[in-house]
C-alpha cells in the first residue's frame, strides 16, 4: 500500500489529488485502486470496488468488538487517550467541573452549546416538574422479587416508559424531542430511587421539587420519618460532580447500543432501555464493584505490598487502573480525588480509603504499573465515594446509569438528525456449512452424552424460575 497517486489500469477507481488518498494493490488481481482519506479514516463501503471478478460482493473489513472501526461522526465528546483529555462540545472536563452543574452539562451535551440564563432556568424548571412518575410504574416495581436486582428494575421500568408516552414514536417532532429529553433525566433518578426503596423494602419517597436534582436523589433515597430531608451540601456537589464526569464518554458499549437501537428509529425511551441493558453487564458497569471487592480482599494497608506482588505474577487483578481509552491519567480520576476527602469528612469514616491511597502511592512508584500505562481511573474511586454515601454495591451501575441518560440522549438525537446513517446490519463471515441436506428424525444421530444431559437437566433450569 501507498498513499501516493499513481497510474491506473482501465475500469480502476481514480482521485484526483493523491495527498488525500490510499493505493491498495490487490495482488490476485494486480489492479490498483485509490480510496480517499477523510479524518484520517477510509470509508469501508469503497473496499467493495475491490473485485477479483464482477460477480464478487467485494471486500469487506473484519473488526470484532469494532476497536478500529468509526461508526458515526460526532461533535459531542473529543478524548484524547494518550494525552489524557475528554471534553465535551469542546469545553474541558476539568472547567466543566469546577463551574458548572450537570442539569447544565446535560444541556450543553443535548443541544450544542452552554445555555442562557433563560434557557438553563426553563431547563431546570422543566425537568424539576417532570420527576413524579405514573402511579402505576410503582406497582409496575412492586411485582418484582424483594431481592430482584434494582439495574434488572431500571431496565424494565425505562422500557415501560415508553407505553405511557406514545406520542415519543414520533421522532420528527421537535416538541416531543424535547419531552422525552426532560422525561428520561427528570424521572432516571426517581425510577433509580424506587429500585432501591424496593430492594430495602422500605416505603417510596416521591420527588421533592424544592431540592436542587442531586438533593432531590439523595431525598428520594435516603429520607426516612423526618418532615423535610436536608442533605449535606458537600454530598450534593460530590454526587453533583461524579454525574458530570459520568454524562457522556463517545462510543462505549451502551452509546452504542443505543445508537444501533435507536437506528430502528424506535422511541428514545426503548433506545434508553437498550444502553441501560448494555451497562447492566459487568465489563462496562460494574467496574467500581470489583474495585470495592478488590479493597476487601486487602483486608488492611500491611497487606498492599503482597497483594502487589501477586498482581505482578497475574495471581491477582489490579482493578480501577488502566483504561481501554485513556493510556495515562484518566482525567476523570484526578478531579474525582479532589472530592474524597470532602466526601469521607461528612460521613463515616472509610477504612477501605487508607487501603485505596497506600495502593494507589505503591503503584505509581512502581515501574512495573507505570510502564505499562497502569494509572488510576475514575471507577478508582468513584465506589467509595458511592460506599461513603450509604449507597450498596448494587445501586452503583444504577446511579450510572443516572447521568449518562443525558449522554445517551444527545448521541441518540446526534444519529437522528445525521442524513448518513441508516438502519444499523453489521455484516458477518459465515462460517458455517452449506447446501447441508435435511435429515429425518429417526436418522440423526449425534453425541449422547450431550443428548442426555440435556434430557436430564431439570426444566425449571431451562424455562426460568
Amino acid at each position: 500500500m501507498s498513499d501516493q497517486n499513481t497510474q491506473h489500469e482501465a475500469g480502476d477507481v481514480a482521485v484526483a489529488d493523491g495527498k488525500n488518498t490510499l493505493t491498495i494493490t490487490d495482488n490476485r488481481t494486480g489492479r490498483s485502486y485509490e480510496v480517499e482519506i477523510t479524518d484520517e479514516t477510509i470509508r469501508a463501503m469503497d473496499l467493495r470496488q475491490i473485485k477479483v471478478n464482477e460477480d464478487d460482493f467485494g471486500l469487506m473489513a473484519y473488526d470484532p468488538a469494532f476497536t478500529n472501526t468509526a461508526s458515526c461522526r460526532s461533535s459531542i465528546t473529543y478524548i484524547d487517550g494518550e494525552a489524557g483529555i475528554l471534553q465535551h462540545r469542546g469545553i474541558p472536563i476539568e472547567q466543566l467541573c469546577e463551574k458548572s452543574t450537570f442539569l447544565e452539562v446535560a444541556f450543553l451535551l443535548i443541544y450544542g452549546e452552554l445555555p442562557t440564563k433563560a434557557q438553563l432556568e426553563r431547563w431546570v424548571h422543566d425537568i424539576t416538574h417532570h420527576t413524579f412518575v405514573h402511579e402505576n410504574i410503582k406497582v409496575f416495581v412492586e411485582g418484582f422479587r424483594y431481592d430482584a436486582h434494582p439495574m434488572g428494575m431500571l431496565l424494565a421500568t425505562v422500557g415501560a416508559l415508553s407505553t405511557f408516552y406514545p406520542g415519543a414514536k414520533n421522532i420528527d417532532d421537535p416538541e416531543e424531542r424535547y419531552m422525552a429529553a426532560v422525561r428520561l433525566i427528570a424521572k432516571m433518578p426517581t425510577l433509580a430511587a424506587f429500585a432501591y426503596r424496593h430492594n430495602r423494602g422500605l416505603p417510596y419517597v416521591y420527588p421533592d421539587n424544592d431540592l436542587s436534582y442531586t438533593e432531590n436523589f439523595l431525598s428520594m433515597m435516603f429520607k426516612m420519618t423526618e418532615l423535610k430531608y436536608e442533605p449535606d451540601p458537600r454530598l450534593a456537589r460530590a454526587l453533583d460532580v461524579l454525574f458530570i464526569l459520568h454524562a457522556d464518554h463517545e462510543q462505549n458499549c451502551s452509546t452504542n447500543a443505543v445508537r444501533a437501537v435507536g437506528s430502528s428509529q424506535v422511541d428514545p425511551y426503548s433506545a434508553v432501555a437498550a444502553g441501560v441493558a448494555a451497562l447492566y453487564g459487568p465489563l462496562h458497569g460494574g467496574a467500581n464493584e470489583a474495585v470495592l471487592r478488590m479493597l476487601r480482599r486487602i483486608e488492611k494497608v500491611e497487606n498492599v505490598p503482597d497483594f502487589l506482588e501477586r498482581v505482578k505474577n497475574r495471581e491477582e487483578r489490579l482493578m480501577g487502573f488502566g483504561h481501554r481509552v485513556y493510556k495515562n491519567y484518566d482525567p476523570r480520576a484526578r478531579i474525582i480525588r479532589k472530592h474524597v476527602d470532602e466526601v469521607l469528612d461528612a460521613t463515616q469514616p472509610n477504612p477501605l480509603l487508607d487501603i485505596a491511597t497506600e495502593l494507589e502511592k505503591r503503584a505509581l512508584d512502581d515501574e512495573y504499573f507505570t510502564s505499562r500505562k497502569l494509572y488510576p481511573n475514575v471507577d478508582f474511586y468513584s465506589g467509595l465515594i458511592y460506599e461513603a454515601l450509604g449507597i450498596p454495591t448494587e445501586m452503583f451501575t444504577v446511579i450510572f446509569a443516572i447521568p449518562r441518560t443525558a449522554g445517551w440522549i444527545a448521541q441518540w438525537l446526534e444519529m437522528v438528525e445525521d442524513p448518513e446513517q441508516k438502519i444499523a446490519r453489521p455484516r458477518q463471515i459465515y462460517t458455517g456449512l452449506r447446501d447441508v441436506d435435511y435429515t429425518p428424525i429417526e436418522e440423526r444421530e449425534g453425541p449422547e452424552k450431550i443428548r442426555n444431559d440435556f434430557i436430564r437437566r431439570p426444566v425449571r433450569s431451562r424455562r426460568g424460575a
